[in-house]
């Protein structure tokens, strides 16, 4: 049993999906765990988790301002001491074919998806270099290893954070912090709920597994690699897609 109890984690795009899965799995774990999400969204999921005894705490937050960033971890460390995981969850979409694409859908992913992770990573660098511990979780995407027609600046995005978690992964190694992505393929979630059903049951096609992954799925593997059992795997890409991609 994994047991990340004394830790702090901070979570984005904690409301719904994937994000709420994590933030309550590693609650579940006995981790304190701020949940961050753009407005009250992470309200819902926060309330869950002390329903169910965990410790979390919403927090509102916009990723793409470094700022705020900066103030949350800062308020982070003032009221809990230290910072032990980060997980880099928050996303967006605008898909369109390329030829179509408005400059500001691509910049809007772009800085939601690679710079906010970027932000977020290096508010809490600082502190977890004087802690000599630390745990850093990239939520990547299994179109960010293999493409997907319509979501140039979504798989852009998407491999950029692999080639920055390959990347930070050695700069910290020699602090004891670790870096790992995490590639999620077709999950079931309201974003893949809100596919045409064509669309949804091609990609099912490609799944060996025969079926979407869970939320939950994604969520036990970040608690894995949050944990003292995965202290020496780091700059890994660990694809939880069903065999989709290999």
């Amino acid at each position: 049993m994994l047991n990340l109890t004394g830790k702090v984690a901070l979570v984005t795009g904690a409301s719904r999906g994937i994000g709420a899965a994590i933030a309550a799995t590693l609650a579940a774990q006995g981790a304190a765990v701020i949940a961050a999400a753009r407005g009250a969204n992470a309200e819902a999921a926060v309330a869950d988790i002390v329903l169910k005894g965990g410790k979390a705490e919403a927090a509102s937050l916009d990723i793409t301002d470094a700022a705020a960033v900066d103030a949350i971890v800062s308020s982070t460390i003032a009221k809990h001491g230290r910072i032990d995981i980060l997980v880099n969850n928050a996303g967006i979409a605008r898909d369109q074919l390329m030829m179509r694409m408005k400059r500001a859908d691509w910049d809007a992913v772009i800085a939601t998806n690679l710079t906010g992770a970027f932000s977020c990573s290096q508010a809490v660098l600082r502190h977890m270099i004087k802690q000599r511990s630390g745990r850093i979780i990239i939520i990547s995407s299994v179109v960010g290893q293999m493409g997907n027609a319509g979501q140039v600046n979504y798989a852009a995005s998407k491999a950029g954070l692999i080639g920055m978690g390959k990347a930070l992964a050695r700069e910290v190694a020699s602090r004891s912090i670790t870096v790992n992505v995490v590639a999620p393929g077709m999950i079931d979630t309201d974003m893949t709920r809100a596919l045409a059903s064509g669309t949804s049951e091609s990609w099912l096609k490609q799944i060996p597994l025969g079926r979407l992954g869970t939320p939950e799925d994604v969520a036990h593997t970040v608690c894995f690699l949050a944990s003292e059992e995965a202290a020496y795997i780091t700059g890994q890409v660990i694809a939880v897609n069903g065999g989709m991609y290999t």
